[in-house]
């Protein structure tokens, strides 16, 4: 067949040292007349025949699945091989750059099979019996077992157990779900040779994924999950696949139905790939997620809780969306109330002027319970597309810094204060649109009348440039009346004082955060923003901005559990081998200018992903700066050390930060610096981070952005970093009313640098650092706000060093 159908001349022939391949017989002669050389592998090496070898052991392993799905008897292992390998030379293949290996073959050669359709091995099927072989009365068609597909014939294998008889046509009826044999017995669930309706066909079950559980850092054995409370709702479960190609309509009063999903080459849906199937990363199960997580030390309402968080399915674009009730309905009501706010109208798009697109964005709300409290989608402008003079001028809106959120949380914690959220509906229709905008019809719906028109946005949609501001505008007016001041430290806080007690509010958009000790003062503030907004009480804070929160005796705990999980799924990488640092110690990467390139806007997408992670991850933040610097030419190096990233996630992805309670809010920052540790321009790193009362609240990461001279320069920029640091923090403390009469402590480890601060001699070694030396010299005279230097740097070690390794 080599030399015959592919022009092919066999060489060298490798074999182990089976009797069927003794060179002494027919075999060998034929071998010899035919110059072919003969090569064998040594005893017990299998490995010096490593080709055949992976290939023989695919093929048993695929088909062993094939066999063990549908329960088929182990005779029949035969015409599963072939199965298999029909299958492998028509599947996509990773070596082969995702093409399969019978489309490369037709490249070169003219290859003589069939194309038919796949079908699911083992399965029932009806063969029609013709006219010739059958009576008036006898059945027009066999139940047979579909075992393969016919390599002389252009139709498919059947057989018929009964009879014992192979029929190769193409006159089959699949019933693809039902095994055909008993899977508890291992026999078939039919004798006859007539057709069989079966009321209850022994169907597969669709596997449904066992509760999420809550990981912690230890790696023990997992206990079986405690059970659920009946007072909770069910876990919500939905599957659905990723291009749909039919959707059923409902029709509703005020909204047109939702139509068929039209495939868009121009749209931005590959946006929602996977990424395993974007960077060409194969899954692994050698190393099961759940060896690492665990959940037995949870309360029974908390575990209600994440399983719910886990279970639920959010859509990535909507077509996927529109075949779920829930979703489609949430679409359906974000419609009417766009239409109710009279957000836009119709007209036609006015000569010089372009229009924006849109898309939907899903998410969902729960309560403290777990129950789904709202599936919300939101329709969002495509922004990126508005052209600043045109249909934009002003942009900037402050949104809250997780710095913000999580010393509040350390205050909170200490305070033993409650942790309130509100949600506020459709919050940027609130804010009036001063530019001229045009947007194209929303993805999915029908609007009467819109044949060639468009929308003239009339309200800041979502996604607009200029949406943040003008909601933020009105927002800010409304607290200002209510009495609340703005914090200097962070414009998206809101502070209530009343004697010694507080309110305070610090928004992100449209989620809010509400805490403080004037419990009248709260309830006030929620009457007025539901008076003045749509506002959905979600009561205590549970889930904000992907960040699980959970409250113990012991205080709060933050993570990113389900986020790091999905990121782990996304990329296939549950299954990977986990490693104990995020980043090899001393590590060399550079930008391997020489190096394979990979694309830039997956690995783009990948490290943002991380960087949003090390919002409550401190312990990868060196590690992701390291990784950002190359955003703009990756490498397969640098590739190779994102994915030790996720391995190290795998170890222990429930890993967050724990804000205990306390009574004091004393201030320390901890600064250090690498040295020209950078290996392409020798610039220096900066590392800081701050506690709050014992609580680690904000840390960085970053390179300097001039080289350094010395490793003393280096240490006194990073030390003017953690004073920019220290003076944010008090600022924060002292708006929400908290700051205190204790000093802010300043660490280093770096003795030259803590004598340059307290020299105060200007020589020629400190001329390079003037400004920086300038700049915490004015803070140091400042008696108002610092005590005297030498008690705010001290230097690292001794108990000191230790309390801050313990930390």
């Amino acid at each position: 067949m080599v030399v015959q159908q592919f022009s092919g001349k066999i060489r060298v022939l490798r074999s182990d040292n089976g009797g069927e391949y003794d060179d002494r017989g027919a075999f060998g002669a034929y071998l010899a007349d035919h110059g072919i050389i003969h090569q064998t592998t040594r005893v017990h090496t299998s490995t010096q025949n490593g080709v055949a070898e992976r290939k023989n052991r695919k093929l048993l392993e695929v088909a062993r699945c094939l066999l063990l799905s549908m329960h088929l008897p182990k005779y029949y292992w035969g015409d599963a091989i072939l199965t298999v390998a029909h299958l492998i030379n028509r599947l996509l293949s990773r070596a082969l750059s995702f093409d399969t290996p019978l489309s490369r073959l037709e490249q070169t050669h003219i290859v003589h099979t069939s194309h038919l359709p796949p079908r699911i091995f083992g399965s029932v099927c009806f063969v029609h019996v013709h006219s010739p072989h059958r009576d008036k009365l006898d059945a027009r068609s066999l139940r047979c077992v579909f075992v393969g597909y016919s390599s002389n014939t252009k139709g498919y294998r059947c057989y018929h157990p009964p009879t014992r008889r192979y029929y190769c046509t193409v006159g089959v009826t699949f019933r693809e779900g039902e095994s055909y044999f008993d899977p508890r017995q291992g026999e078939m669930t039919s004798t006859g040779d007539e057709l069989i309706d079966s009321p209850l066909p022994i169907v597969a079950p669709h596997p449904i994924p066992p509760p999420a559980p809550v990981p912690i850092v230890d790696t023990h054995p997992i206990p079986p999950p405690a059970p659920v409370p009946s007072t909770s709702a069910p876990p919500i479960i939905y599957t659905y696949s990723r291009r749909p190609t039919t959707v059923e309509t409902v029709q509703t009063e005020d909204v047109s139905p939702l139509p068929v999903p039209v495939s868009n080459p121009d749209s931005d849906d590959d946006l929602h790939i996977p990424l395993a199937r974007l960077i060409g990363k194969k899954g692994s199960t050698n190393h099961p997620i759940a060896n690492y997580i665990r959940y037995d030390h949870l309360s029974q309402a908390h575990q209600a809780f994440i399983s719910s968080l886990s279970f639920i399915v959010i859509p990535k674009i909507w077509q996927e969306a529109v075949k779920i009730p829930e979703w489609k309905t949430a679409m359906e009501e974000e419609l009417r109330a766009l239409d109710k706010n009279k957000t836009w109208q119709l007209v036609s798009l006015p000569p010089g002027k372009r229009t924006v697109g849109s898309r939907w964005v899903y998410t969902v709300k729960q309560n403290q319970d777990g129950v789904v409290e709202r599936y919300k989608a939101r329709l969002v402008a495509q922004g990126y597309t508005q052209a600043k003079g045109i249909d934009y001028q002003d942009t900037f809106a402050p949104v809250a810094k997780m710095n913000s959120i999580r010393v509040l949380f350390s205050v909170v914690a200490s305070r033993r204060w409650e942790l309130l959220q509100l949600d506020i509906k459709n919050a940027f229709l609130n804010g009036d649109l001063e530019e001229e905008v045009y947007m194209d019809i929303p993805q999915g719906s029908v609007i009467k009348g819109s044949k060639g028109k468009v929308c003239r946005v009339l309200k800041s949609l979502y996604g607009l440039k200029q949406s943040p501001r003008a909601w933020f505008g009105r927002f800010y007016k409304f607290m200002l009346q209510l009495g609340y001041t703005q914090s200097h430290a962070d414009h998206t806080l809101f502070i209530k004082r009343k004697g010694a007690q507080v309110s305070i509010l610090i928004v992100y958009v449209d989620d809010s955060i509400i805490t403080g000790d004037h419990l009248e003062g709260i309830t006030y503030l929620k009457e007025q923003l539901s008076k003045e907004f749509e506002v959905k009480d979600l009561r205590k804070l549970k889930y904000f901005l992907g960040i699980e929160m959970v409250r113990s005796q012991q205080g709060i705990f933050i993570s990113q559990r389900k986020y790091t999980l999905d990121l782990l799924e996304e990329t296939g990488m549950l299954g990977c081998a986990p490693v104990d640092t995020p980043i090899e110690a001393n590590h060399k990467i550079d930008a391997d200018a020489s190096g394979e390139k990979v694309d830039t806007s997956k690995y783009q997408r990948l490290v943002g992903r991380l960087i949003y992670l090390s919002h409550t991850r401190p312990d990868i933040t060196y590690a992701v700066g390291v990784l950002s610097r190359h955003m703009h030419s990756p490498s397969v190096r640098h590739q190779q050390a994102v994915f030790r990233v996720l391995r190290y996630l795998k170890k222990a992805p429930g890993r967050g930060v724990l804000f205990k309670n306390g009574k004091s809010l004393e201030v320390e920052v901890f600064t250090d610096a690498d040295w020209a540790g950078n290996q392409d321009d020798r610039k220096s790193t900066t590392g800081y981070c701050t506690f709050v009362g014992g609580n680690l609240v904000s840390w960085r990461s970053k390179k300097q952005n001039v080289v350094a001279r010395s490793s003393a320069e280096a240490e006194y920029k990073a030390m003017a970093q953690g004073v920019c640091e220290r003076l944010w923090l008090r600022t924060l403390l002292r708006d929400i009313g908290l700051q205190g009469n204790n000093p802010i402590m300043i660490y280093c480890d770096n003795k030259a640098a803590i004598s340059i601060a307290h020299n105060p001699v200007q020589h020629d070694r400190t001329k390079h650092v003037e400004v920086n030396r300038h700049f915490i010299k004015n803070h140091l005279r400042q008696r108002k706000y610092l005590h005297p230097f030498y008690e705010l740097i001290r230097p690292a070690g001794g108990r000191l060093h230790q309390r801050f390794m313990q930390r």
